[in-house]
């Protein structure tokens, strides 16, 4: 005896006793097509989404009675027996009301017979292109009258619609309308947005074959999965010959990318209102989706990611992608480029390449920074200075003036042994060198992967796609603004035009910049706020941890010191800000970028990308600025300190300790480098991740069968346009990190390498898992971050040469070394005392010495002495608390290691740009290869057309005006701009 349970509403489908298998078979399934026709739904009743009743089974043979009595309207596929038959059954009662509503229920399965997890509509054979889903509630009726308008004109546009009534969804309230391109439509679209499509094979040999080629073998994927399609020669597809075309079969000439592409460019421009209204407002599936006519739109994925689709008419792409590419194991082996173009688009496929290409450059930045390191740990016991400041005959008896007002008092230079050993880490030879070495990077890395880049635009064919075809996709914003019309000059049609006056435009403008100019002081004042509490705060700290218990501690206890609790705090309570305004100034940006209207998708792009990484920049980087460039610059000496804010504000600048400031630089780079990274890796993946699981809860126990594809994917997170610039402007401001303050933590490129392999398959499991399938779009590079990244390259020898100038303590041993040390040595030794000044104690003022109790016991009235960073004179000199001769040499020294490390760098950068062609030889011989091909396939092309029409001119007696190709059905074309 089974149990089966069947519901109709809110609650699970089908329900099975344990003993039951729940297969495809036993629920009348079939992954056979039927011919049965696609017609649409609609016409169900909003009856059947009213049930709730459970029906319970004891015996299958009880219900023969019920069986007899409605196998006549049941087994109907007229629409008009279904209300009849949801009317009969809501008259009955008790039992057979139960038993009536599982036998519609099983019906139902049973007169389908095809499996729903398809792409395919009903017939099995058209494709779905696109879904669209909604729900259609009580007081929708202007949605209602929008939705019948749309759907209307777009089957006047060519498209076939097909829908699913909610009866047959697993929440039994949302509809899905599914939308299929016929090859007329998508033959008609392809040519206006001159899609490239195949009409010979490539006939060019490929020199691949490298030496010593077995080496990477471990790292390759198979043939199939690395090129999935044959190579060819393309060129625009032209409507008027599809015969020139390599065209085999046209249900699968257009790959599923290609033509979720031309119908999302018709959906953006279907209007949805009467064209005796005219309101050219009403138009695009984007206001729709805004105002709540539909709840989305996306097109299929082709199967499940963990298991090929049962169907031989399906690519199973997906799976394959997740198989080879997302797994976490399969991190050492290469990207599938080009089958990631295929199923998503070029835009996202030439993301991943920038990256991958990134990840691999930064393998060998990673590798001289970690034997820079080594140097640093190597040499360790080399270090002099750092002896000294540790020995307690030397540092030991240098008594310290006071880092604070009031609350701090004298102490002993050997209490900063620990941090000037750290420092030595990071603050050595190796550091220059490897600041040298990073400008010579960079420039290789943006010169090689500009080849890389030349490389996928002719294997993608996007050799031709520049901005000027981008005229074709205008954005449907625009078009909507658009009152007038002007002749290009160039091409001599009239093109849309925004009305627009020089006032008005002026406004706009002067609004847009002002706001951003006001969020960045936003992010500046910021910045002011947390460098006053590190002014105030360590004074607190240096009181609180005078007695600590952590200074006893066996190994950390000589870390834990006012100055690495102030930073840490410090960086901590920046990041948090930085997040913050993060989510705010978002929202501002594309607010702004809205309001300019800009004309075409990559102009809009690109607005928006410059206004968020101006403010990206300033909100990540200005703390490390800080640090670097003004943290112990202006401190002045005792009697005479600088206060931020005036003597009245009691903030006294804070001072770098004798180890220099570089190791805070490094903290302060380490917390908000490795804290983005983290919180972002986990925003990417689990927040996804959870929405998902909470939004399929339900559905997770269904047979495959049951739960429809666009149901599956209807679960899933949506891929928002803007998706694919928070990616690039994460990586983007990794890149910042890694260039612009690389000089003070030469471990940042290894730890850029971890996180974007993470990046990387965290990336490719949440596009193949996570995400609903993207609208495929064309990109020839990475648009405006190319740009970006050069900026970045070049004020990073700027930032690293200052760095290793000022920042470092290296330029100052460098001249004591040379040019003052003792006679006839060639060391470091006694260079702690020359760095240090004398001040006297009772010189003092008042409000800058110690408080009663402030001072340690060790400190007496013998002690008249104190000293300080800096190079002055002492007390008693006539050139008294003056700079000294050797502050000007090293001032000189700094300047001219920063000019000629510039130049250095500089010359050796615009050398290798120069030496390194932006595109490769073989390429730009490909490339004219085919553009012969093409004029000389289409002229022998037009001349057969010709001799054809001639021949059937000659043996005819037709009258009428010869044609030389044949004409083909007409279809409303969605672009005003044409």
């Amino acid at each position: 005896m089974h149990r089966i349970t069947g519901r109709v509403g809110d609650e699970s489908l089908i329900e099975m006793s344990p003993s039951d298998s729940f297969t495809d078979e036993s629920n009348g399934y079939h992954l056979h097509p039927t011919s049965s026709g696609g017609s649409s739904q609609q016409g169900l009743s909003g009856m059947r989404s009213r049930l709730t009743a459970e029906v319970r089974v004891e015996s299958c043979e009880s219900l023969d009675a019920s069986l007899a009595s409605l196998a006549t309207s049941e087994h109907s596929d007229s629409p008009l027996s279904e209300p009849q038959t949801l009317e009969r059954i809501s008259t009955m009662s008790g039992l057979g009301r139960k038993r009536a509503l599982f036998l519609k229920f099983r019906s139902r399965i049973d007169k389908q017979q095809y499996s729903k997890d398809s792409v395919f509509f009903r017939d099995g054979v058209r494709r779905i292109d696109f879904v669209l889903s909604y729900v259609d509630d009580k007081a929708g009726e202007r949605k209602q009258e929008r939705r019948r308008e749309y759907e209307a004109n777009l089957q006047n546009a060519g498209l076939e619609l097909e829908t699913e009534d909610k009866s047959e969804s697993d929440d039994g309230k949302t509809y899905f309308l599914k939308i299929h391109a016929p090859w007329e439509v998508l033959a008609t679209y392809a040519d206006v947005l001159k899609i490239k499509v195949p009409f010979k094979a490539n006939d060019i040999p490929s020199n691949t074959e490298m030496p010593m080629n077995w080496i990477s073998t471990p790292f390759r994927l198979p043939e199939h999965i690395m090129h999935p399609e044959p190579d060819y020669f393309t060129a625009p597809f032209n409507k008027s010959k599809t015969d020139f075309f390599l065209i085999d079969d046209k249900e699968t000439f257009f790959p599923p990318s290609t033509r979720n592409r031309i119908v999302y460019y018709i959906l953006a421009r279907c209007p949805y209102y009467r064209e005796e209204c005219g309101d050219k407002d009403k138009k695009g599936i984007k206001r729709l989706l805004n105002n709540g006519t539909y709840t989305s739109a996306f097109p299929l994925h082709d199967s499940r990611y963990w298991i090929r689709s049962k169907d031989p008419n399906c690519e199973s792409e997906r799976y394959n992608l997740y198989h080879y590419w997302a797994r976490f194991l399969c991190f050492f082996k290469e990207q599938p480029l080009n089958l990631i173009r295929k199923y998503y688009g070029e835009k996202i496929g030439i993301y991943f390449a920038w990256l991958g290409f990134y990840t691999e450059m930064l393998f060998f930045a990673a590798v001289v920074g970690v034997i820079c390191f080594l140097y640093g740990l190597l040499t360790y016991d080399d270090n002099e200075w750092s002896k000294e400041i540790c020995n307690d005959e030397i540092g030991g008896k240098i008594v310290m003036c006071p880092l604070c007002d009031k609350k701090c008092g004298y102490w002993k230079l050997n209490s900063t042994c620990s941090s000037s050993w750290q420092s030595h880490l990071f603050d050595n030879v190796g550091t220059v060198f490897f600041a040298i070495f990073m400008g010579i990077w960079v420039t290789l890395f943006l010169e090689f992967w500009k080849r890389r880049q030349a490389r996928l635009e002719y294997e993608w064919d996007l050799v031709d796609f520049e901005e000027e075809q981008q005229q074709l996709q205008l954005r449907p914003e625009y078009e909507t603004k658009c009152t007038n019309r002007r002749l290009n000059r160039i091409t001599q049609e009239m093109e849309l035009v925004l009305d627009r006056t020089v006032a008005g435009l002026a406004g706009k403008v002067f609004l847009c910049w002002v706001t951003v100019v006001l969020w960045i002081s936003l992010i500046i004042a910021c910045i002011i706020g947390v460098i006053a509490y590190r002014l105030a705060v360590y004074a607190a700290f240096a009181s609180i941890m005078k007695d600590s218990p952590t200074n006893n501690l066996q190994v950390v206890g000589s870390l834990i010191t006012p100055q690495l609790a102030t930073s840490v705090t410090a960086s901590c309570i920046n990041f948090v800000i930085i997040m913050i305004l993060n989510l705010m100034y978002e929202r501002v940006a594309i607010w702004i970028t809205d309001m300019e209207i800009p004309k075409t998708h990559l102009e809009y792009e690109n607005k928006l990308t410059v206004k968020m990484f101006l403010f990206q920049f300033v909100n990540y980087y200005s703390s490390c600025f800080y640090v670097a460039f003004f943290k112990g610059k202006f401190v002045g000496y005792p009697g005479e300190y600088a206060y931020m804010f005036g003597k009245w504000s009691n903030l006294r600048n804070e001072e770098c300790d004798p180890g220099g400031c570089l190791i805070e630089l490094t903290t302060q780079l380490v917390i908000v480098m490795t804290g983005k990274q983290v919180w972002g890796n986990i925003q990417e993946a689990l927040v996804p991740w959870l929405m998902n699981w909470w939004g399929s809860r339900k559905a997770r126990n269904h047979p495959e069968s049951l739960y429809s594809r666009w149901e599956q994917d209807h679960d899933l997170q949506s891929f928002d346009q803007l998706g694919l610039f928070h990616e690039y402007l994460e990586m983007v401001i990794q890149f910042g990190f890694i260039t612009l303050f690389v000089a003070s933590f030469p471990l940042a490129p290894l730890l850029a390498l971890f996180n974007n392999i993470i990046e990387i398959k965290v990336d490719a499991w949440k596009f193949t898992t996570q995400f609903r399938r993207p609208v495929a779009a064309k990109a020839h590079s990475i648009g405006a971050w190319e740009e970006i990244l050069n900026g970045v390259a070049v004020l990073s020898v700027v930032t690293n040469a200052f760095i290793v100038a000022f920042t470092s303590d290296m330029i100052p041993r460098l001249v004591y070394m040379y040019a003052y040390k003792p006679e006839g040595e060639v060391s470091m030794r006694g260079y702690i005392n020359d760095s240090l000044s004398v001040f006297n104690i009772s010189a003092i003022p008042e409000r800058n010495r110690p408080e009663y109790g402030e001072n340690p016991s060790w400190f007496d009235s013998s002690i008249t002495t104190c000293r300080y960073r800096d190079y002055r004179y002492p007390p008693g000199h006539e050139k008294e608390y003056s700079h000294t001769m050797q502050f000007w040499h090293i001032l000189a020294a700094k300047l001219a290691f920063i000019i000629i490390m510039e130049h250095v760098v500089f010359l050796v950068k615009f050398f290798v740009a120069w030496m390194i062609p932006d595109v490769p030889s073989e390429v730009k011989a490909r490339i004219k290869r085919e553009r012969y091909l093409v004029q000389e396939y289409l002229h022998n092309y037009e001349v057969e057309k010709l001799k054809v029409q001639l021949s059937h001119n000659d043996h005819s007696d037709c009258t009428c005006t010869p044609m030389i190709y044949p004409s083909l059905p007409h279809h409303e074309v969605l672009s005003e701009c044409l």
